[in-house]
C-alpha cells in the first residue's frame, strides 16, 4: 500500500495504434488505481484468469493474448509490489512481436510517469531469484538513461505462445520506456521456463529495492550531479 502522507505513485493511460490497443493502470505501491483509469479496464479487474490476483495490498489483472507474457508480467507485478491492470488487443495474426514489444514499452512509460522525479529513493537495486534449478540476477539503476544488457541463455524457440527471442526484448523494451538501466543475467538453469521466470522475479525485486523510499532523504536527488534529468 502507498505510505501515509505521500503522493500516490500511479499512472493510467490508453495507447491505440494500428498494431495494438492497450489500456493500462499502474500503482507502484500497490493498492488502488488512479481515478482516470480507462473504463475498459474495469472488466479486467474483476475477471477470472491465470494472471488475475487480488489481495488487500495488490490488484493484478493482465490480458495480452499471450499466456506466457501474462505469466511473466504477473510475476513482475507481484514481486515488485505493484497493482497493475493491463489489457492489450494486438495483431497476433501476424506474430507476437508488436504485442509483446508495445506492452512492455507502455509498461515502462507508465512506470516512468508513476515514479515522477526520483527524489528520496534508493535509486539502485539488485536481487537474485531462484526457481528450482534456475538462478537469475538483476541490477537496476533509476538513471534516466535507458540501457539494458539481458543474457538469459534461452534455447527453445517458444515458451507457450511467446517467442524466446522476445523475452529479453521485453525487458529491453521496458527499460527503454522506463528510462532505466537494467542488467539481467540467468546464471544457471536447465529449463527455459524456469530461467525466464527467475529473471523476471529477480528484476521485480531489484525494482522494488531501487524505488523504495529512504527515510531521512526526502526530497534529495540520489546523484552526485544533483539531477537525474537529461
Amino acid at each position: 500500500m502507498a505510505l501515509p502522507n505521500t503522493t500516490p505513485r500511479w499512472a493510467a493511460f490508453a495507447r491505440d495504434t494500428n498494431e495494438t490497443k492497450i489500456q493500462l493502470a499502474l500503482n507502484l505501491d500497490g493498492g488502488a488505481f488512479p481515478p482516470e483509469t480507462d473504463s475498459r479496464l474495469q472488466v479486467a479487474e474483476g475477471a477470472d484468469g491465470h494472471a488475475t490476483q487480488a489481495s488487500k495490498s495488490q490488484v493484478i489483472s493482465i490480458s495480452t493474448g499471450i499466456g506466457f507474457l501474462d505469466h511473466m508480467l504477473h510475476a513482475l507485478s507481484k514481486h515488485a509490489g505493484w497493482s497493475l491492470a493491463l489489457n492489450c488487443k494486438g495483431d497476433l495474426h501476424i506474430d507476437d512481436h508488436h504485442t509483446a514489444e508495445d506492452v512492455c514499452i507502455a509498461l515502462g512509460y507508465a512506470f516512468a510517469q508513476a515514479l515522477g522525479t526520483p527524489t528520496g529513493l534508493a535509486r539502485f537495486g539488485y536481487a537474485y531469484a531462484p526457481l528450482d534449478e534456475a538462478l537469475s540476477r538483476a541490477v537496476v539503476d533509476l538513471s534516466n538513461r535507458p540501457f539494458s544488457v539481458v543474457q538469459l541463455g534461452l534455447k527453445r524457440e517458444k515458451i507457450g505462445d511467446l517467442s524466446t527471442e522476445m523475452i529479453p526484448h521485453c525487458i529491453q523494451s521496458f527499460a527503454q520506456g522506463a528510462r532505466v538501466t537494467v542488467h539481467v543475467d540467468c546464471l544457471r538453469g536447465d529449463n527455459d521456463h524456469h530461467r525466464a521466470e527467475s529473471a523476471f522475479k529477480a528484476l521485480a525485486i531489484a525494482i522494488r529495492g531501487a524505488t523504495s523510499r529512504v527515510a531521512g532523504r526526502e526530497g534529495e536527488v540520489p546523484s552526485t550531479k544533483g539531477t537525474l534529468s537529461v
